[in-house]
């Protein structure tokens, strides 16, 4: 165990300055790093659905309804994250819509040839 410096002694040249004390003389000030919108836990019960397994699976299903699932997934998330509410339920609305149709038709072609071809 190192020892410990005395009450009135100085720390040592180049040691990092205590916790919570000023900065030293000369030193360059501390850049105050941006912050984004900073979310409360009552607006994160909010948050729109994204359907992104769903998503993925109507992409691999059927990629013509599957694609514009993903954009509208992907503008979900960004209204989501920017506290945007009408319009991250318009676009999970739209997501989920595109991904069932989706769904279904691959699903039919899969079974259409399956069965009769």
């Amino acid at each position: 165990m190192p020892p410990k410096p005395a009450a009135g002694a100085s720390p040592a040249p180049g040691a990092p300055p205590a916790p919570g004390a000023p900065p030293a003389p000369g030193a360059p000030p501390d850049e105050a790093k941006p912050q984004g919108p900073v979310q409360t836990p009552e607006e994160l019960a909010f948050y729109a659905p994204d359907y992104l397994c769903m998503t993925v699976t109507g992409i691999l299903l059927f990629p013509p309804l599957g694609l514009p699932a993903a954009f509208f997934c992907h503008k979900t998330k960004e209204a989501n994250k920017n506290s945007d509410w009408e319009e991250a339920y318009i676009n999970s609305g739209r997501t989920g819509w595109l991904n069932v149709f989706a769904i279904l038709i691959g699903l039919g072609i899969i079974y259409y040839y399956a069965l009769f071809v």
